[in-house]
């Protein structure tokens, strides 16, 4: 079996970028890669290719038929190329700019076979505003929100505080916490979401999703900074079995609600303090892995990649967690307790 692992910010996404490249979506990046990367060529008789950029000298990818990436043309051409010729593609990208549903297009139009969300899921999950218009017209909560245009004021008869984020954002990029109207916005050129804030437990759940089923995987907690800012520097699991149940719930009925999904797909969610879970909320869908995979392989017993191709076979599968708590970061390390 031949598998093409593309991750855009180590996989030459930022080949037409001068200067820095951003630290915290390399990081990620890095972090993801090289976590389903260790997983996905233990299995046997699996060859991987994958891309790198040249700048990412550090990027170590053992066991991989690595290509090294100079320019944009050559970016594109090697998607291409690589997605033509394997087995099965898994795409690892931002929703911004439409940047994963394009790269999944390339895939589809090059003779490829997707092993992550389709573009029509993409295309759906990547739109923060029409994602939730979705859930909350099949009765799934989400937070009270309105749709900013760039140059639009805060409106003044809206519940504050509130947090306002990109339309398409992806890796907390752009998100900020307002406590009135009166606070100056980060600037900003494209669509942005005022959300009313909720106190509450950040999580996410994972499911692995085919043409049979979706499995989900052990909710984890999300660490995020607490500088109004909400950037994501890890997680920890499991949650309580309680929390658990809420958030997969919350997951199943997301994935019930939204076009049929493909490989693997990351809910965020906000669990309140009613422990009925009347106050939670879906805040977000991931199309694409998270950096929560990284925990996810640590806890469990089996290979997580394995399975994941197994489940986009179609093919039956069991999953064992470890009970032991895995806490882990943005750059891939991992310890338990």
């Amino acid at each position: 079996m031949h598998l093409f692992l593309y991750e855009w910010a180590t996989g030459g996404g930022l080949t037409h970028q001068t200067g820095p490249l951003p630290k915290s979506l390399l990081r990620e990046g890095a972090a993801m890669v090289s976590a389903i990367a260790a997983d996905l060529v233990t299995i046997h008789q699996c060859h991987v290719s994958t891309l790198r950029d040249s700048r990412v000298a550090d990027l170590c990818l053992p066991g991989c038929d690595v290509v090294e990436l100079h320019s944009p043309a050559a970016h594109r051409r090697e998607i291409e190329r690589l997605a033509s010729a394997a087995d099965g593609t898994l795409v690892i990208a931002p929703e911004f700019d439409k940047i994963l549903q394009q790269t999944a297009e390339w895939t589809t139009a090059a003779g490829g076979r997707l092993l992550s969300p389709s573009s029509s899921f993409i295309q759906v999950a990547a739109d923060k505003q029409q994602t939730a218009d979705r859930l909350a017209r099949a009765n799934i909560p989400v937070p009270l929100a309105v749709q900013l245009e760039p140059d639009e004021p805060l409106p003044s008869d809206f519940v504050y505080p509130a947090v306002l984020k990109p339309i398409d954002g992806a890796g907390s990029q752009g998100i900020q916490l307002l406590t009135s109207p009166r606070d100056t916005p980060l600037p900003y050129a494209w669509r942005r979401r005022l959300e009313q804030y909720h106190p509450g437990l950040a999580a996410s759940v994972a499911f692995l999703c085919g043409p049979k089923e979706f499995i989900p995987l052990p909710p984890c907690r999300q660490l995020l900074s607490d500088d109004g800012r909400f950037a994501y520097t890890g997680g920890e699991l499991p949650l309580t079995a309680g929390l658990a149940e809420r958030a997969i719930g919350l997951g199943r009925r997301v994935l019930n609600s939204m076009p049929t999904a493909h490989g693997y797909v990351g809910i965020d969610v906000l669990l309140g303090g009613d422990p009925t879970g009347s106050d939670d909320l879906v805040v977000e869908v991931n199309p694409r892995l998270t950096t929560s995979y990284v925990g996810y392989r640590a806890a469990c017993q089996t290979n997580l990649a394995e399975a994941m191709l197994a489940v986009c076979e179609g093919r039956e599968v069991t999953i064992e967690f470890s009970e032991q708590p895995i806490a882990f970061d943005s750059k891939g390390n991992t310890s338990s307790g």
